[in-house]
C-alpha cells in the first residue's frame, strides 16, 4: 500500500495550487515524495470555464493543462483515480479502477495511506432526490460532462439548423455563476452557428434559466446580480426565479411555477459528497478557522469545504476563496509548528462573464464596498486577469505570457465557436 506524507484530492483551483506551492517549497527531493495530488481527469481546467467547454466557445484540449507535466515542473506527485472511500481513523482512502475505452480494467482499485489529508474535491452536482433528474439532466461537473454535454449541443444545433422554423429549447436549472454564464454562451453560440452555417435566423433558440431561490447568483451582491439579470434579459434569456423544480422528463421540467418545455436540460445547482465526515446543509466537508475537518489531521478547501466566514455565514464557493485557501493551507503545511493565524479571507471582489466582452461585477468588496461596480469591457478584461492569475501561480509569469499570447492567436484564427 503506497503512502505519503501529505495527500491532495481534487486538482482544481485550490487543490492545484497546493500542490504547486507546497511542491515548490519541498523542493525536487522531497516534494515529489512528500506531496501527492490525486485528481479523475489526467490534464487540468480552470473550473470557471466550464461553461464555455459546455456551450462550444472553448477547446479543452487546448486549454487543458497536463497534471504529470504540473507535476514534474512544480515538483509534487500525481496520481490518476476517483476517490470512493475514505476511511479517517485508519488514514486511508481508496481509489476506483481505472477502465480503457471498451471497458477493459486497465488499473484496479487501490488504496493509499496518508499523514495529511486535504480534500479538493469541488462541488459536485445535488439532484436533491428529483424524479427524472438522473436520467434526463445533463450535469457539469468536469471536463468529460462539459464535453459531453456539447456533443449533444452541437448535434441539437445542426439538427434544428435544417429544420426551418424550428425553436430549440434549453433548460438550465440553477442561477449560479455556472447556469448564468452558460446561458449567455449559448445565445452567443446560436448567433454564431448561424452566421458560420449562412442561414441567419432559420432556428430560434429560447434558454431559460430556473432558480429555486428569489433571485439569481445568491452568493454575490444584490447589485451584481441585478445588473446581471438586466443583462441577461437584454440577450434574450428567460428568468424563473422562485421555482422549485418537481419532477425531470424527456421533454422539460415540472416545477412549482410550471412546465418549463425543454430538449436539453443542465443542472447546475452543486453541493458535494460525504466521506464520513461532518457536512453541513449542503453536504459540505465542515472546517474551522484553521480549515480543518472533524477528524484529526483531515483539512478540506474550496467548494467542498463549508468554511466559517463574516457574520458566522459560509465562505461562498469562488475561485478566489480556494486560491486563498490554497496559500494559507501551503504555509501552514510546510511549517505546523509555527501555529497560524486563522484563516481570514479578503474578497477581492465578484465578478461574472456575460459573454463575449460582457462581464459585470464588483471589485474589491473588503475595500471599497459592494457598491464599487464595474460591467462591460471592464469587467471581462477583470475575469480574464483572474484566469491568468491562477495560470501564474503553476505556471510562473513568463510561461503564462506566452501561454496566453498563444490562445489569443490561436482563438483569432480558429473562431470563437468550436464544432466538434
Amino acid at each position: 500500500m503506497r503512502e505519503a506524507e501529505i495527500v491532495i484530492v481534487g486538482g482544481g483551483a485550490g487543490g492545484l495550487e497546493l500542490a504547486a506551492r507546497l511542491g515548490r517549497r519541498f523542493g525536487p527531493r522531497e516534494g515529489p515524495r512528500r506531496v501527492l495530488l490525486i485528481d479523475r481527469s489526467i490534464f487540468h481546467l480552470w473550473k470557471p470555464t466550464l461553461h464555455e467547454v459546455a456551450a462550444g466557445s472553448l477547446d479543452s484540449h487546448q486549454e487543458g493543462l497536463s497534471y504529470p507535466l504540473l507535476a514534474r515542473r512544480n515538483q509534487f506527485g500525481f496520481a490518476f483515480g476517483r476517490l470512493v472511500g475514505l476511511d479517517p481513523v485508519a488514514r486511508t482512502l481508496n481509489l476506483a479502477e481505472i477502465k480503457g475505452p471498451d471497458g477493459e480494467t486497465l488499473v484496479g482499485p487501490r488504496t493509499l495511506a496518508w499523514r495529511t489529508l486535504v480534500l479538493a474535491t469541488g462541488s459536485g452536482s445535488n439532484l436533491f432526490g428529483t424524479p427524472g433528474a438522473a436520467e434526463h439532466a445533463c450535469l457539469l461537473e468536469d471536463v468529460a460532462d462539459a464535453e459531453a454535454f456539447n456533443r449533444r449541443l452541437t448535434a441539437a444545433f445542426l439538427a434544428a439548423a435544417s429544420a426551418e422554423g424550428r425553436t430549440l429549447r434549453i433548460a438550465i436549472v440553477g442561477a449560479g455563476a455556472t447556469g448564468v454564464e452558460l446561458s449567455t454562451e449559448l445565445i452567443e453560440g446560436h448567433d454564431e452557428l448561424c452566421v458560420a452555417l449562412g442561414v441567419g435566423g432559420a432556428f430560434g433558440l429560447e434558454v431559460t434559466v430556473v432558480e429555486a431561490a428569489p433571485r439569481i447568483l445568491g452568493g454575490l451582491s444584490e447589485a451584481v446580480a441585478d445588473k446581471a439579470a438586466r443583462a441577461l434579459a437584454a440577450k434574450g434569456v428567460r428568468l424563473l426565479t422562485g421555482a422549485k423544480v418537481t419532477t425531470v422528463h424527456a421533454h422539460g421540467l415540472e416545477t412549482s411555477a410550471g412546465p418549463v418545455p425543454a430538449d436539453l436540460i443542465v443542472w447546475a445547482p452543486a453541493t458535494n459528497r460525504d466521506f464520513g465526515l461532518a457536512v453541513g446543509r449542503l453536504n459540505q466537508f465542515v472546517v474551522d478557522d484553521h480549515l480543518r475537518a472533524s477528524a484529526p489531521d483531515v483539512f478540506a478547501i474550496g467548494d467542498c469545504a463549508e468554511a466559517p466566514g463574516p457574520g458566522g455565514r459560509p465562505l461562498p464557493a469562488r475561485a478566489q476563496v480556494a486560491a486563498q485557501q490554497a496559500a494559507w493551507l501551503a504555509r501552514f503545511l510546510a511549517d505546523p509548528a509555527k501555529n497560524p493565524e486563522p484563516f481570514a479571507y479578503r474578497d477581492r471582489g465578484s465578478l461574472v462573464s456575460l459573454g463575449g466582452l460582457a462581464g459585470v461585477g464588483a471589485l474589491m468588496g473588503g475595500l471599497l464596498g459592494q457598491n464599487f461596480l464595474i460591467e462591460g469591457l471592464l469587467a471581462r478584461w477583470a475575469y480574464m486577469g483572474l484566469h491568468l492569475d491562477h495560470h501564474r501561480a503553476i505556471l510562473g509569469f513568463r510561461r503564462t505570457v506566452l501561454l496566453a499570447a498563444a490562445r489569443l492567436l490561436h482563438r483569432r484564427v480558429s473562431g470563437r465557436l468550436k464544432l466538434h
